[in-house]
């Protein structure tokens, strides 16, 4: 099970490679739950980073405009992301869910095929009237993507597990590894949930707010993310 960390900037980027974690994934939180950061702050973090984990950035919680996703996912990549993570936010219908993220898929892919695509649900979908994570395993293979995700879309607290149980976490799990993608599991997760999310048995789980000592708008701290990578590891 891989630690995917969420670092705002330089500083707090090198203190999460420091310690261990094995994606860095730059986002800004000011601008939702998997908010854009700036393309020049992909590069300083890429260049501080320096090759010893693979970059992550999230592009945004994106509604159906799939010209914007695409050329998007393309600035993502050309700053140097190794993954580009996109939020189907407000997307409605299998159909727009398809044709958004294979215009994605296709603006990364052309740049460079060896970068990975993220296509992001939420475990909160009904309070944010958006698609059901369920069928987005099917749809990011169909479309092409690396990695089917489930995050949180509204940042107050709750956690994706009090949306999505152990049992349908499973399923998606499941869904995602027989679509032939690996699968991540975020949405204010806690240290206590480990055990839990070893049974249920994603690739990565994404995390902030459990390493900024439970508030996402605070700086990361070292210690945390050391006692989450030494648990992760055990």
């Amino acid at each position: 099970m891989k630690l995917l960390v969420s670092p705002i900037n330089r500083e707090e980027a090198i203190i999460t490679s420091k310690s261990g974690a094995d994606i860095i994934d730059i986002k800004n939180p000011k601008e939702g739950s998997l908010g854009a950061n700036f393309p020049w702050v992909v590069r300083d973090v890429k260049e501080a980073v320096n090759g010893k984990q693979p970059i992550s950035a999230a592009i945004g919680d994106f509604n159906f405009k799939p010209g914007t996703a695409a050329l998007t996912a393309l600035g993502a990549a050309v700053a140097g992301a190794d993954y580009i993570k996109i939020g189907l936010y407000d997307i409605q219908t299998e159909e727009q869910a398809l044709e958004l993220l294979t215009g994605v898929v296709k603006a990364v892919k052309d740049y460079d095929p060896r970068k990975r695509v993220v296509a992001s649900g939420y475990s909160d979908y009904e309070r944010i009237n958006s698609i059901s994570p369920m069928l987005l395993p099917a749809v990011a293979a169909e479309a092409g993507a690396d990695v089917v995700m489930v995050d949180t879309g509204v940042k107050d607290g709750k956690s994706t597990f009090e949306f999505m149980d152990e049992e349908k976490l499973t399923e998606f799990v499941g869904l995602g590894h027989e679509n032939g993608l690996q699968v991540a599991i975020a949405g204010s997760l806690k240290f206590e949930d480990l055990s839990l999310l070893e049974a249920i048995g994603p690739d990565i789980i994404g995390v902030r707010g459990m390493v900024c000592g439970g508030d996402r708008s605070n700086a990361i701290k070292q210690d945390l993310v050391e006692k989450l990578v030494s648990e992760c590891q055990a």
